[in-house]
């Protein structure tokens, strides 16, 4: 799709995509994105902040009305779509992790998405699931007074499970999934509130979460699939290769490898910068990581996001650890569930890596392409979601054999 607004940045255009796109399963309103958006100069990062918190502050308000005369239905629309909004907001501020805008933004989102899911018939569980010292936040998502087959799902590399309920859990919920969606380390909820960072070897964060779904009497232990989004399209795949007890797995998008992603904008072969990025001292990369932060808004951002998600304390620092995050040497191999592969034609981050994790599965696969032509071209199908999870959750009742 062709960028409507924001013609000359990708990532303002891609995030604004985004947000339209959840008006389908309520988390915004076409008018309300377009005008927010009409008023944001390309690249400046304040007034996104700025022009976003007031239309989420604005909606925000006219929840409160409504829930305070009584109007539930009316309350709890704006209270998701008021979330979202406040999630955009922060969205680009990660450079400054001191900057308080930060936290006000993301803790207003979750109010009101937690309001929100009050309101639900039946209400969205707020849950916290056992991780090592600590726990992680999630939702739980009733479809049924029974046990009933059961996703598991967490979002990327930049996205809350708040998020979640409008890329996938409200459209699986519909289709009588249960639902079980958390935020790992690295992910907005630990990041925010423990400084907790990413780690690679994601198994050891769905290990506890899948064990948190078994305690739950509503789990039928014999259909849980996991749904990664966006990085989660490595992680999902990773916990999968190594949890005997996942059914099903959606990559969407898939991921093979993360260090072709912080490495494509560097000059240099692979090998070359494996070798520079995990030195001790290299001032020549250091300044080619700044000079390409400074030449391109979409690289700026993604190292500054990934110093804030993985506590690093530098661009090359950060790039190094991603090193870590591939499913190369037999990893993608010992994936044994039917495994289900998602692929953006015009995928702004992740092009050629869905079909290069999909000709290493060994297990039973599909890969599924989505083009541009149908409006559904864009990273993790952003602006096509009924269509994209119509496909996607017939596929995994076909699987389950829930005709």
């Amino acid at each position: 799709m062709r960028p409507l607004l924001f013609t000359e940045n990708e990532s303002f255009w891609f995030e604004t995509l985004r947000s339209f796109g959840h008006a389908a399963y309520g988390g915004a309103d076409f008018g309300e994105v377009a005008t927010t958006a009409q008023q944001i100069t390309a690249g400046d990062y304040d007034g996104w902040h700025d022009q976003w918190l007031s239309t989420a502050d604005r909606v925000a308000t006219g929840a409160d009305k409504a829930a305070a005369a009584g109007h539930r239905v009316s309350a709890r629309e704006a209270f998701l779509r008021a979330s979202n909004y406040y999630r955009s907001a922060e969205f680009f501020l990660h450079g400054h992790p001191g900057d308080p805008r930060i936290a006000h933004a993301y803790e207003r989102s979750v109010t009101c998405f937690r309001i929100a899911a009050g309101l639900m018939t039946p209400p969205i569980e707020p849950v916290a699931i056992r991780y090592e010292s600590t726990t992680l936040p999630g939702y739980f998502y009733r479809a049924a007074d029974e046990p009933r087959p059961t996703i598991v799902m967490c979002n990327g590399f930049d996205g809350t499970v708040e998020e979640m309920h409008f890329y996938g859990a409200a459209a699986a919920v519909e289709r009588g999934y249960h639902v079980l969606s958390f935020d790992g380390p690295g992910q907005p909820g630990p990041r925010h509130r423990e400084d907790l960072g990413f780690r690679p070897d994601w198994e050891h964060v769905v290990g506890p979460v899948v064990d948190y779904a078994f305690s739950r009497p509503e789990v039928d232990r014999d259909h849980v699939a996991l749904l990664g989004l966006s990085m989660g399209g490595y992680l999902m795949p990773r916990a999968a290769a190594f949890e005997s007890r996942v059914n099903a797995l959606i990559a969407m998008d898939g991921v093979y490898d993360l260090g072709d992603w912080v490495t494509a904008a560097l000059p240099g072969s692979r090998d070359s910068l494996d070798r520079r990025l995990r030195a001790t001292v290299d001032e020549d990369l250091d300044r080619a990581l700044a000079a390409a932060m400074a030449a391109d808004p979409a690289v700026r951002w993604l190292m500054e996001q990934g110093m804030w998600n993985c506590n690093a304390p530098s661009p090359r620092a950060f790039c190094a650890g991603f090193l870590e995050y591939h499913l190369r040497d037999g990893i993608a191999e010992q994936i044994a569930c039917p495994t289900l592969v998602c692929s953006a034609e015009d995928d702004l981050f992740f092009r050629g890596q869905p079909e290069r994790l999909f000709e290493h599965l060994t297990c039973k696969k599909t890969l599924m392409p989505f083009t541009t032509a149908e409006g559904a071209g864009a990273h993790c199908q952003s602006g096509a979601q009924r269509l994209a999870f119509a496909r996607i959750y017939d596929w995994l009742d076909e699987v389950f054999g829930r005709r």
